[in-house]
């Protein structure tokens, strides 16, 4: 698989971002990576830094004939989400990812292939790397843990990166220029409870699987109606307890904030005499969420069967307040954005629900381009759970990106693309979170731009990156570089 990939155009995008695949590189485990791009600077023998977050920033001088442009920034992320099939057994901590070409795209077999945001990288490294190249004053800035808090964006300070234009490599539509995006918060909800309700004499052990589901970005995913495996599944467990006098044991649905959960299970216990219509009832509901995603979701599976016998359960009125706070969540797309047809302004994800020991855990990502709708956003999905009894905590709260309609980099790239495709690129918006908020809070007046090639399903094992796509938008980006004009205001 690396002769093949590696053999792609351009080669060195190609070769750089297979290396990435080579680096176990999820959030939260950046030593690998990190220590991988400082080599590769110091290799270049250009200045290379690496702050106390553990961003990594790269310089190479100008190259002659364009000392006189402004300096400019090239940013991506370096970690990559881990995600993968069930039945897989891969350790996203330890093991390479098994990337693969499929015709005019490049996959992961199971997995999440991590093109968000290597092809970004693997970029802004070959931009370093090209001694043909023609720039002005260039450097590269590769944050870390950027998918869950974008916490080395966050942690940058004044003075370390020099570029007083900024363009961000982590975008995933070829064609389009992005000028904006959403901010975002997590919602940390818990319900605490002591010792566990005793199990019922003469009930059995049920086990709960709901799977098949398509995932994706809950940003970039997010307008696609897809389903959300937490959703399904306690809308299937309110109808358990309320017909079959099922009661809940454990429950686990979704594993990362920023994704839509594809798979959830719980442990249930009911009356035997119950059990066989359960059957018929998770058959019911299967032929349900399928017709009623039907073109969305063509893979639903959901099953039922015994299972060992759990020590306790959760407490009878600890679990109807779950069920019912779950059901009332609010999911998906809450509002749209009027002055951009078609995109979304408010969201909320509810991604992650995990029961253990006396303790049931939910995490929740609300995402929105308006402050006060956000406040507003989060304020609801408060209320809901406050109101079931459980405690409501605010964490990882990130500024959106507000557009300027008056970029100078937005005409530069506009004239760039007419130029080179005889089209204006599309300028918009997206409500996914980009760093770039962050950024231009510590470097107030940098212009900024995100741009990428077309990426689909990032966040999930469908992930996949054009293959055609990287090789326009590289050129693309050569061009940019060289076209910056001196007199840039």
């Amino acid at each position: 698989m690396a002769t093949e990939i590696k053999a792609l155009d351009p080669r060195p995008v190609w070769g750089y971002f297979y290396e990435l695949t080579q680096i176990p590189r999820p959030t939260g485990h950046m030593e690998a990576v990190t220590r991988y791009m400082v080599d590769f600077g110091n290799r270049l023998g250009l200045e290379t830094r690496q702050d106390a977050t553990g961003n990594v920033v790269i310089r190479k001088p100008a190259s002659p004939g364009f000392a006189d442009r402004k300096p400019l920034t090239l940013q991506a992320h370096l970690d990559m989400v881990p995600q993968k099939n069930g039945h897989v057994a891969h350790d996203f901590r330890n093991d390479p990812i098994d990337a693969r070409v499929d015709g005019d795209w490049v996959r992961a077999r199971d997995t999440t292939l991590g093109a968000d945001n290597g092809i970004g990288v693997a970029m802004a490294m070959s931009a370093l790397a090209d001694g043909a190249l023609q720039h002005g004053p260039l450097e590269a800035l590769f944050t870390v843990d950027e998918e869950v808090g974008m916490d080395g964006a966050n942690g940058l300070e004044p003075g370390f990166v020099k570029g007083r234009i900024l363009l961000n490599c982590d975008s995933e539509e070829e064609g389009k220029l992005f000028v904006g995006c959403a901010g975002g918060a997590d919602l940390n909800i818990s319900f605490q409870y002591g010792k566990g309700a005793p199990l019922i004499a003469g009930d059995v052990s049920v086990r709960l699987f709901l799977s098949g589901l398509k995932g994706g970005h809950s940003g970039i995913d997010i307008h696609l109606g897809r389903a959300n495996a937490n959703k399904l599944m306690f809308r299937f467990l309110k109808e358990a307890v309320r017909s079959h006098g099922a009661r809940l044991a454990s429950v686990s649905g979704g594993s990362l904030r920023n994704a839509i959960p594809r798979e959830a299970e719980a442990i249930i216990t009911l009356p035997k005499d119950n059990a066989e219509t359960l059957w018929e009832l998770v058959a019911d509901y299967q032929d349900l969420y399928r017709a009623e995603y039907a073109g969305v979701e063509d893979g639903i599976t959901f099953t039922a069967g015994m299972a060992g016998t759990p020590h306790v359960l959760i407490p009878e009125e600890i679990q109807d307040d779950l069920i019912n706070a779950v059901e009332a969540c609010q999911n998906g797309v809450v509002t749209m954005l009027h002055d951009f047809p078609g995109i979304v302004e408010s969201s909320s994800n509810l991604a992650v629900v995990e029961s253990s020991e006396g303790l049931i855990e939910i995490k929740i990502l609300a995402r929105s381009s308006s402050e006060s709708r956000k406040a507003a956003l989060l304020s609801s999905l408060e209320s809901v759970f406050s109101l079931a009894g459980a405690k409501v905590e605010y964490g990882g709260a990130y500024s959106g990106w507000q557009p300027d309609a008056s970029s100078p980099i937005l005409k530069v790239m506009e004239d760039v693309y007419r130029e080179m495709y005889g089209r204006r690129p599309e300028a918009t918006v997206m409500h996914a979170g980009l760093e770039c908020g962050i950024i231009q809070g510590v470097y107030p007046g940098i212009d900024m731009i995100s741009f990428g090639p077309d990426i689909r399903h990032p966040h999930s094992p469908a992930e996949a990156v054009s293959i055609p796509s990287v090789a326009r938008v590289w050129e693309y980006l050569k061009a940019t570089l060289a076209g910056i004009p001196a007199e840039y205001d």
